[in-house]
């Protein structure tokens, strides 16, 4: 027989998770967790979230993350004491790292020896103890709080809740030891009221003048993005200001797209396509541009604007500014829109000029590049192919924004710049249970691959019956980092070697062999002429079977990606 009244620290946490909009708890259970689940099994399923066996803490922070991305509502996930508090963390810099919201949870271990419901029962349970386990990620979370009593389940969790998704966003983090979680709740307990997140900033209508008087000045203006909302309110608002005032747009070091691929504004994804502003508006983007290799110089008059134009939580971060407005991006396009209602005709037919010469020039390279091995930029394209108008792709070293033909905003998230590797695949699980009949697509270098923890990640797909497409873009080494030994001593020994030491992957696993371990359907493919009908396989087993697949793909190692 199931209740929806709590009596414990751990069920009033689990309703509170619920009552803040929690749909999934994605779990790796220990020790720590018997109140918690006495209380699953207690509670009635409508009142706390579903739960959703993790088998590892990496997986159950980036599930969560791709979840956040596709609809843009916060989960939960717990984890076992510091051991997996240790294993999430570098999920959760990530989802720091791009603002995302998740409720992090970890159980501690119980803080009395005997005498209380809870107490210590195991070696482990003395083992695991430290003196401040929330050090292990205090640095990388908007809020932290150790549960002392039993009704706190339920006023820190909204708090919390609430502190994740106000602007900026975040990840928030509750210790939980096992005494509070198992306590009775006090005679006269009432749950808290649920406090909804604090309005999104609004501009300065002086800044927004002073920025519409440059922009009417202008004779080159240029938008640097990085990244939208989920509900692709940026890109519409985006598009129509750039169209109108003849702005050109560039998303350099994209991570989720904003604007579609024939936007007649958009400039590319390369941050040197900036050269020659006169104006440039630096639009929610942590790092526009990279000082060694792009910095604009004095001509330009530069504006930020963003939650926090400024981000504060970056120690080091010297662009240069002549305006920063702290707002929300959207409404400070707006703003901007009503300043500036003259339209620019010739400035918008030299954008689009422009716009339309970099499609052309990108369609070119990408067709050029279908040999033995093929080309990162065929391989691009060719997905992207595939990818109709609800189509979702999780790229992490894999998949090049300038070849692909992106029908709207939001199609394609990009690893984060903290660059916790092993994200793309859990991210795209996560997006695929918050809608199973979308097309989702992870796509994913063979070292990141290996990050994931493939076999739990298998295992995780064919468990929820996710029917993700996951892609390896394997070149046998990490590229990235040879690239960097390339960049940093171009006349250097290591680049003399035919081997550049620490980045050959060989010999790699076989990773289909890995995939059919968990029944996906898998394939390898080497000729870059194959990959289109290796592809249309593996979309109609995902829609027919609805099994996952993995293809494991042969790519060209460049210099460039």
């Amino acid at each position: 027989m199931t209740d929806q009244t709590a009596t414990t620290g751990a069920e009033a946490l689990l309703m509170a998770l619920r009552a803040v909009g929690v749909e999934y708890l994605f779990a790796n259970a220990g020790t720590d967790f018997p109140p918690v689940i006495e209380g699953m099994a207690r509670l009635g399923p409508q009142a706390i979230p579903q739960a959703v066996t993790v088998p590892h803490e990496t997986a159950a922070v980036g599930m969560a993350h791709g979840f956040w991305l596709v609809t843009g509502r916060a989960q939960a996930v717990m984890v076992h004491v510091n051991v997996g508090l240790a294993n999430a963390v570098m999920g959760v810099i990530n989802a720091a790292s791009d603002d995302v919201p998740v409720i992090v949870l970890s159980g501690r271990t119980p803080i009395t020896e005997t005498g209380r419901l809870g107490a210590r029962a195991t070696p482990i349970q003395v083992g695991q103890e430290m003196y401040d386990q929330t050090s292990l990620l205090r640095d990388v979370v908007k809020f932290n709080y150790e549960l002392r009593y039993p009704e706190q389940g339920d006023s820190v969790v909204k708090r919390a809740a609430s502190l994740a998704a106000s602007a900026p966003a975040g990840p928030v983090y509750i210790s939980l030891p096992r005494e509070p979680l198992s306590d009775a709740l006090p005679d006269g307990f009432a749950p808290a009221p649920v406090a909804p997140p604090a309005t999104p900033a609004q501009p300065d209508p002086a800044a927004i003048a002073m920025l519409a008087g440059w922009l009417a000045a202008a004779t080159a203006p240029v938008i640097l993005c990085q990244r939208g909302d989920p509900d692709g309110r940026l890109a519409n608002v985006l598009s129509r200001l750039a169209g109108a005032q003849g702005i050109g747009v560039v998303e350099p070091f994209t991570i989720r797209n904003v604007l579609a691929s024939d936007d007649p504004s958009l400039l590319g994804y390369d941050p040197a396509a900036m050269a020659g502003a006169d104006l440039i508006i630096v639009l929610d983007s942590a790092i526009p541009w990279i000082e060694l290799l792009h910095a604009p110089g004095p001509a330009p008059r530069i504006a930020h604007i963003a939650a926090d134009p400024l981000f504060r939580r970056m120690p080091v971060r010297g662009y240069r500014s002549d305006l920063s407005i702290a707002a929300d991006p959207v409404a400070a396009l707006e703003a901007l829109e009503k300043a500036v209602s003259t339209p620019h005709p010739a400035r918008a037919a030299t954008v689009t000029q422009k716009a339309q010469a970099r499609r052309t020039r990108t369609a070119a390279l990408a067709a050029g590049g279908n040999g033995t091995p093929m080309s990162p930029a065929w391989f691009s394209a060719c997905v992207s192919d595939i990818m109709d108008d609800s189509a979702v792709a999780f790229s992490e070293l894999g998949l090049m924004a300038g070849f692909m033909t992106l029908r709207g905003p939001n199609r394609l998230f990009n690893n984060v710049h903290a660059g916790g590797l092993g994200w793309a695949f859990p991210a795209a699980l996560g997006a695929q249970l918050a809608d199973r009949d979308r097309l989702v697509i992870g796509c994913m270098g063979d070292g990141s691959y290996m990050f994931a923890n493939p076999v739990a990640c298998h295992q995780i797909a064919e468990a929820l019956e996710l029917p993700v497409l996951i892609i390896v873009k394997n070149n046998a080494m990490w590229n990235a980092v040879r690239r960097s030994v390339l960049r940093d001593y171009p006349d250097g020994a290591a680049a003399r070697m035919n081997e550049v030491p620490l980045t050959s992957l060989a010999p790699l696993p076989d990773f289909a062999m890995v995939a059919r371990a968990s029944r996906a359907h898998a394939e390898r493919v080497e000729t870059g002429a194959d990959l289109p009908a290796a592809l249309a396989r593996a979309v109609q087993v995902i829609r027919q079977e609805r099994r996952h697949v993995l293809l494991d793909v042969v790519v060209a190692a460049t210099d460039t990606h």
